[in-house]
């Protein structure tokens, strides 16, 4: 199989996995994002850490990660520690392929950093006041400094590198 052919069979495969399941019960999608915040399982047996990303609506992301609108000129970050935005919505392929990575990820970093999901769907005065095109969209959120932005679905390795080295300044 010559490269050409090879590159074609990629491109159609991954076009035929992104965004095509756009007729997914959202109801059903929207009702479960409030058991997926944060949640903490403690019995005589464990004291295990299940962290969730945790959804966030305009309002919330206001409060919790930057207020744009009063601060329109200049990126200032609320939070306490850093944090990874995705933009994403629940019919896309990709975004479906990097969800449960990210959930891995609040997990192993958990306490260190926050991993924040919005709903592109439902928040679209959001997604357009950050431009968002192209889904899944990354925000990365060090503290102190301005966000930097990656499109597609990461595998888990370039996401660690990019918490080690661009969230929580480790070389």
């Amino acid at each position: 199989m010559n490269i050409k052919t090879l590159f074609t069979v990629i491109t159609l495969g991954l076009l035929l996995l992104s965004c095509s399941n756009r007729k997914e019960n959202k109801e059903n999608a929207s009702a479960g994002k409030a058991d997926k915040q944060e949640q903490k399982i403690n019995s005589p047996k464990t004291n295990i850490s299940m962290a969730k990303p945790i959804y966030l609506t305009k309002a919330d992301f206001l409060k919790k990660v930057a207020n744009y609108e009063e601060n329109p000129d200049k990126w200032v970050y609320l939070g306490d520690k850093p944090c990874i935005i995705d933009f994403y919505a629940d019919w896309c392929g990709p975004c479906k392929m990097i969800a449960p990575i990210l959930e891995e990820l609040a997990q192993e970093y958990d306490g260190q950093i926050y991993i924040y999901k919005v709903d592109t769907d439902a928040e679209q005065e959001l997604a357009a006041d950050f431009g968002i095109r192209s889904i899944p969209t990354l925000l990365f959120c060090p503290l102190g400094e301005s966000p930097q932005m990656a499109q597609g679905a990461l595998p888990k390795d370039v996401l660690k590198k990019a918490i080690e080295e661009v969230l929580l300044k480790k070389s």
